[in-house]
């Protein structure tokens, strides 16, 4: 069930931030790329801090010293993976800049192997080289739909930004949701706002600060709470896997809102991805067994020592995650039957 609900996160926080592309694409025409990164994320840490006044019931611990490294890391991050993606858009087209945001899962993945050594299963690899071919696919629809332009470049270097960043909030995935995304939206924003200050970018209307920051709520702050979330149960490769559909939502809502050609490609690579998506979610595949166990346990009562086995039927979960095995049993009704021997 937690793997479930981590999913589903994952796949919502997926489709928050689709909205992000097409329209930071129509923001930008009025706001400057720093400047628009800055809003984003500034909308994100403040409405995350909102809800966070209306929610009580959160027990995470909070972000300690030993985590600064990670906080840190994280910041200066998502400080340069808006403003280099923001770059991108302003170059590029929007639904470019969409599918090729599908680089960061292997960014990701590929850096919570080699750096943070998180185990990778083949099953994952699979999914992981179906996802790229859909994003291949895509991009080289036409004679002109993939090229290193700077507006190409500037995407790949945000969705590097965005793998590293990725896992350094899987290591203090842990710690309190809420903390993280205010840090994450009120620093991050503060920094890129510096850059703006400093390339001497125009203060848009105060229209447009508005719906960039709303954007930034959704698009930014839902996601990443979601996503986070998610993460704490999935693992950053898994998470980024799921989180590989925004591209797509995203290229689909450039082809609706901004009229951006829609194509077969675009249909055959949906297919690849769902193929991908399918991998993922064996490779995360929770099933429900019962049979019976035998427990043994010694106890003392009235200075002698009292030797009993219990054999009974309970439902666990078996799964297998990364390679591995693993199972877990609920602990109540075989606590109500020791306590009966007891």
């Amino acid at each position: 069930m937690q793997k479930t609900k981590a999913i589903l996160f994952a796949l919502l926080a997926a489709a928050f931030y689709a909205v992000n592309v097409p329209f930071s694409k129509l923001l930008l025409a009025h706001v400057g790329p720093a400047t628009m990164a800055a809003l984003l994320y500034l909308g994100a840490g403040v409405g995350i801090g909102v809800m966070s006044l209306f929610n009580r019931q959160e027990q995470s611990a909070k972000l300690d010293r030993k985590d600064l490294p990670f906080v840190v890391g994280m910041i200066l991050l998502d400080i340069a993976a808006p403003i280099f993606l923001m770059l991108g858009i302003s170059y590029g087209s929007s639904s470019n800049a969409s599918l090729l945001g599908n680089f960061e899962i292997v960014a990701t993945t590929v850096i919570a192997l080699a750096v943070f050594k998180e185990a990778v299963s083949p099953r994952l690899w699979a999914a992981i080289a179906l996802i790229t071919l859909a994003s291949i696919l895509l991009s080289f629809e036409g004679t002109d739909s993939f090229h290193f332009s700077y507006g190409s470049l500037f995407v790949l270097l945000a969705t590097v930004c965005w793998g590293f960043e990725n896992n350094c909030t899987r290591k203090i995935s842990s710690k309190s949701t809420y903390e993280i995304v205010i840090l994450k939206g009120v620093f991050s924003g503060l920094g890129s706002l510096a850059i703006a200050f400093i390339k001497g970018e125009a203060v848009p209307q105060l229209i447009d600060i508005v719906l960039a920051m709303l954007l930034g709520f959704v698009a930014y702050g839902l996601s990443i709470f979601l996503y986070i979330r998610a993460q704490n149960t999935l693992g950053a490769a898994k998470t980024s896997a799921y989180y590989a559909v925004a591209p797509f939502i995203g290229a689909f809502l450039s082809f609706v809102f901004l009229r951006e050609k829609l194509t077969g490609m675009y249909l055959a690579a949906l297919v690849v991805m769902a193929a991908g998506t399918a991998l993922v979610a064996a490779d995360t595949l929770v099933r429900q067994h019962t049979h019976p166990h035998q427990h043994t346990f010694t106890h003392t009562h009235d200075g002698s020592t009292h030797t009993h086995t219990i054999t009974h039927s309970h439902e666990h979960n078996h799964y297998r995650a990364d390679g591995n095995h693993g199972h877990h049993h609920p602990t109540s009704e075989l606590t109500k039957e020791l306590a009966t021997h007891m």
